[in-house]
C-alpha cells in the first residue's frame, strides 16, 4: 500500500455545489438562499441565540444560584512515584525545581503531593500540600518534608 494508491471509499466524497451558475446547474436565480432577508445577502448570519430582536432567553431569564468554583484553590498534583522517576536521590524538591523539571506549568495556587506509586529515594520535600499517604512513603524512605498543612480535603 502507498499514499498514492489510497483513495476515499465508495460514496464517501460528493461533488461541491456550484452555486451561482445559471439556472440550469440546479441550483439556479437565488442559490438555495431563498428570497431577500439577511440570510440571503452575503455574510448574512445571525449569532447564536439570537431571537430576530426580540429580548432572548438568557435575558429574560434570572440569574439564579452561586458556584464556588471561582472561589475555589486550584492545585498543582504530582504523585511521588513521578518525583521517584524524575529526580535523584538527596535532592530537595519544591515548586522552583518542579518547574524546571516540567512537572509544573502554568499558573496555579500551589502544588500538592499525592501518594501513588512507590518511593525507594530520600527527598527534602516543601511544598504547599501533601497527601498523609505521600508523607508517610516520603519519611518512610528517610527523606523529610515541609508542607503547608496536610491535606484533609
Amino acid at each position: 500500500m502507498r499514499l498514492n494508491t489510497l483513495s476515499p471509499n465508495k460514496g464517501a466524497k460528493h461533488r461541491t455545489k456550484r452555486l451561482g451558475c445559471g439556472e440550469s446547474s440546479g441550483h439556479g436565480k437565488t442559490s438555495g438562499k431563498g428570497h431577500k432577508g439577511q440570510k440571503a445577502r452575503a455574510g448574512g448570519t445571525v449569532r447564536h441565540g439570537f431571537e430576530g430582536g426580540q429580548m432572548p432567553i438568557y435575558r429574560r431569564l434570572p440569574k439564579k444560584g452561586f458556584n464556588n468554583v471561582a472561589f475555589g484553590y486550584k492545585w498543582a498534583v504530582i504523585n511521588v512515584g513521578d518525583l521517584e522517576a524524575a529526580f535523584e536521590d538527596g535532592m530537595e524538591i519544591n515548586e522552583v525545581t518542579l518547574r524546571e523539571a516540567k512537572f509544573v506549568k502554568g499558573r496555579w495556587d500551589g502544588v500538592k503531593i499525592l501518594g501513588n506509586g512507590e518511593l525507594t529515594k530520600k527527598f527534602t520535600v516543601n511544598v504547599d500540600r501533601i497527601s498523609a499517604s505521600a508523607r508517610e512513603k516520603i519519611e518512610k524512605a528517610g527523606g523529610k518534608v515541609d508542607a503547608g498543612t496536610p491535606a484533609a480535603e
